[in-house]
């Protein structure tokens, strides 16, 4: 380990191992079989890098994208490392070179695309003495996975032809069910499977729901202003989409350019350059964009469109922070993206799956509870505490103690053996005279019935709130039955306590639900020599109409802190008022412009444009 040590200080400059790395390389050095789940920036390279450069004999890391080896290949050499890519836009004459430097020992790591594993599979890999096998982007082997790529399917071969030489596969975003199929594709031998944790606390979560395309390209200015001379990507569904919002962004002074695969190569390339070496400050740009570059400046993400599934999602925000500093991210969501992404995946080949990854995705962005935990429940880590750097936890809805309800449904699911997914679930609490609920006996059971006073659909969005907080999960090998976790058994047997958002009817994504305009009672502040009084005074009047109108606590609208921090800092443009303690990006949007208007009146400020 001591010479492991040296070699990551003279070649990487860093002095110690991060989390599972030593224990990853020590089980290759063994020549057992690993796959090793780490996020975007967590060190997956290393694992793989530094045991090639210490083992004899040259590595073959079978990679699926050009740019991602070309990134990696050209850091390696500039390190002093030994290492080449072959895929299809090697030159020929530059092919064989590789070929004999390969053959004769001079090459430590050798990059090459599944299609080119194939080719050379007869010839050029048996001549070589292969010191291990990494696969990256192993997600994409899975018949499961969101990328799937035919050739990668044939990847066992590898384990057939090369049996004593140990594979570690490689990939950022797996639920359980992708991590046991990778396993299986690949033919690997009694692996151990290392998982780190893909809580990013650095980065921030924000959904923003149902904006029309003017409004949306406004709070993206908003957003890259508010960001000056940060780097960032903005992900777009189509290539029309980066073009044109490129080109508008440009008239706003906004360095930027467009990036997709219908570009010509040369001008591909020139943009992902001017973004590396920072000549431009955002590329809007399509989902392969990114991956496998390794630019630590990153500060933020926008997702212009929805992604079709959280392991996209996930893998896509791991852009923005890779250098563990605090980098935020922004997603729109609205009823067309799911349109779109519905379409699309009608015609795909792994249409049921793709489809309830989907539904997560959605699940997530309409969520009112704490983004991360949702994630993180997501990859199989369970979490008890909300993150407090999401939009939902800045802007926390309404929540009351979802103890007893949730011991009610882990109950039910524990006694019928864990046998039962959302149907009969809800069927059983419900009281629900099913066939299949009477003739398997569910009748019978304790708990039969004992949530009759919730409706199904309350009961199945606090369902989705239990398997998003953790205390459940899907098992899609055993017909989406559902699993209590360790976690969810804590909540059952009363080690812990848990809250749940009420429910509330869900608003229609494409007219968003925004504060009516006031003409019941007009507002009319105490007569007082003190501006400060009565300006606090109006803005009580306010909040206590707000509130009334929409049935709900005045604390609930803004705490009484918001309320002195608007008094004292008096804000009369929507920015400044964005600046309040307590007024995230929801509140913004549904109070900001007729608040304003008050403090503008009382103040005897004409009105804002």
């Amino acid at each position: 380990m001591n010479e492991l040590l040296k070699l990551l200080k003279k070649f990487f400059g860093y002095t110690s191992f991060r989390p599972q790395q030593a224990e990853i390389i020590q089980r290759i050095l063994q020549k057992k079989d690993s796959l090793v789940l780490m996020p975007t920036g967590g060190g997956k390279s290393i694992c793989y890098q530094l045991p090639a450069i210490y083992l004899p004999g040259t590595a073959v890391v079978v990679s699926p994208l050009i740019a991602l080896m070309k990134d990696q290949v050209g850091a390696l050499i500039a390190n002093g490392i030994p290492a080449a890519a072959l895929n299809s836009t090697t030159p020929e004459d530059e092919k064989q070179n590789i070929k004999q430097f390969c053959m004769q020992g001079k090459v430590k790591l050798l990059y090459i695309s599944p299609e080119k594993v194939m080719s050379e599979i007869d010839w050029l890999l048996p001549r070589l003495d292969i010191s291990l096998i990494a696969i990256d982007e192993a997600h994409c082997i899975s018949h499961w996975g969101h990328d799937f790529r035919p050739e990668y399917t044939q990847l066992s071969i590898l384990k057939e032809r090369f049996p004593k030489v140990p594979i570690i596969a490689l990939t950022a975003t797996a639920d359980k069910i992708t991590r046991n199929d990778i396993i299986q594709q690949l033919k690997l031998h009694d692996p151990e499977t290392y998982v780190s944790s893909f809580d990013r606390t650095n980065l921030s979560l924000t959904v923003r729901r149902g904006l029309n395309k003017k409004d949306k390209l406004a709070a993206i200015i908003h957003f890259i202003y508010a960001h000056k001379r940060q780097c960032g990507i903005i992900y777009c569904m189509k290539r029309n989409d980066t073009v044109e919002l490129a080109q508008t962004l440009a008239t706003y002074n906004i360095k930027t350019t467009a990036y997709h695969a219908g570009l010509p190569p040369n001008i591909r390339e020139k943009a992902q350059n001017d973004f590396i070496k920072d000549r431009i400050e955002v590329i809007c740009a399509t989902v392969a964009f990114g991956m496998g570059i390794d630019k630590s400046n990153v500060r933020w993400v926008i997702h212009y469109n929805m992604p079709s599934s959280i392991e996209n999602y996930y893998q896509e925000i791991g852009r923005a922070g890779r250098d563990g500093m605090k980098s935020d991210t922004l997603l729109f969501y609205s009823m067309n993206d799911l349109i779109v992404l519905k379409w699309f995946i009608e015609g795909s080949q792994q249409k049921e799956i793709n489809m309830e990854k989907l539904q997560h995705m959605k699940r997530y962005c309409e969520a009112n509870i704490c983004r991360r935990r949702i994630l993180l429940s997501y990859f199989g880590e369970e979490s008890e505490h909300d993150c407090g750097n999401c939009d939902v936890c800045k802007n926390p809805t309404e929540r009351f103690d979802g103890t007893v309800l949730v011991q009610k449904a882990l109950s039910a699911i524990v006694r019928t053996g864990q046998r039962i997914g959302m149907r009969l679930t809800i069927g059983i609490l419900r009281a629900s005279n099913q066939n299949e609920i009477i003739k398997k006996g569910y009748d019978k059971l304790k708990t039969y019935g004992a949530g009759k006073n919730l409706s199904y659909k309350e009961w199945k969005e606090y369902l989705y709130q239990m398997t998003q907080l953790g205390y459940l999960e899907v098992d899609y090998t055993r017909e989406n039955n559902f699993k209590v976790t360790p976690l969810g058994t804590k909540v059952l047997y009363g080690e812990m306590k848990t809250q749940l958002a009420i429910y509330k009817e869900p608003d229609d994504l494409e007219h968003p639900r925004m504060l009516p305009s006031f003409k019941a009672r007009p507002i009319r502040p105490i007569s007082s020599e003190s501006i400060d009084e009565t300006l606090l005074d109006s803005l009580n009047q306010l909040r206590k109409q707000i509130a009334e109108r929409q049935e709900q606590p005045p604390y609930i609208i803004f705490s009484d802190d918001t309320l002195e921090d608007i008094v004292k800092k008096k804000p009369v443009t929507i920015d400044q008022f964005s600046g309040i303690h307590g007024v995230g990006q929801m509140k913004l949007d549904k109070y900001g412009k007729v608040f304003v208007a008050l403090i503008r009146f009382v103040l005897r400020l004409p009105k804002s444009e």
